[in-house]
């Protein structure tokens, strides 16, 4: 049986396959608890996963052989978002100056806020320049980690958690602050959280996906541009 599971497991299809069982699975498990927001499917998809490479021994670079096909529709599928914003163009074009503020302060904020935080508590420059863009997708906050010095591969770390926190902290702040509209749900949830904060807003309603996709892609764009110009005038 262990020359069984030692062969099968090299073979790149196992891992694809049991990526996409794992998601199911939790997508269902989130139904039939109500959609809360601490059971989100992409979270419990990497506890189960990260629980069964650590149980076989399995390194990353075996996993991500055969998950690799689902990493590269992740470009995309980012793509893809902009579809449904498409039947909101009319709105975002009379919305365009409130939306461009709204990014960027919350850009700066999250950047300003997380480089301050480590700073109080004594981090080293690398960590703090790694930890400046974790509020953007993944692929956008490596490439900004890599051109100012930051880790990447902690940096992927922090965005995944990022988005996490977002997602459960967001339900009880909207209620909290009472805010029921769709639109400022959605850009909320993709300027804080990014892509699954974006997913989530998805589950609320095609608008707040369409938002929230513009206010990922737009906070990616801000945070691209303003991170390196940041640093540059700190002297990181």
């Amino acid at each position: 049986m262990t020359s069984f599971w030692v062969y099968f497991s090299a073979r790149p299809l196992l891992w694809i396959v049991l990526t996409l069982a794992a998601f199911m699975f939790s997508r269902w498990l989130n139904k039939r608890l109500g959609g809360l927001a601490l059971f989100q499917p992409v979270l419990i998809s990497m506890v189960i996963l990260i629980s069964l490479l650590v149980a076989t021994g399995t390194d990353y670079d075996t996993y991500f052989e055969g998950a690799q096909f689902i990493h590269f529709l992740l470009g995309p599928a980012t793509v893809a978002l902009a579809i449904p914003l498409c039947d909101y163009f009319d709105r975002v074009r009379k919305m365009w100056l409130p939306i461009l503020i709204a990014s960027l302060c919350g850009v700066f904020t999250a950047v300003v806020s997380a480089a301050g935080i480590a700073w109080l508590l004594g981090g080293e420059t690398r960590t703090i320049l790694t930890l400046v863009p974790k509020s953007v997708t993944s692929p956008i906050a490596i490439g900004i980690v890599e051109k100012i010095g930051g880790y990447p591969s902690m940096a992927a770390g922090l965005v995944l958690i990022t988005g996490m926190i977002g997602c459960v902290i967001a339900p009880r702040v909207f209620r909290l602050m009472k805010i029921e509209d769709e639109v400022s749900r959605g850009f909320c949830l993709g300027l804080s959280a990014h892509g699954l904060g974006t997913a989530y807003a998805l589950g609320l309603s095609g608008m707040a996906g369409a938002f929230a996709g513009l206010a990922m892609g737009v906070a990616g764009l801000v945070t691209a541009f303003l991170v390196p110009l940041l640093v540059s005038i700190v002297g990181f």
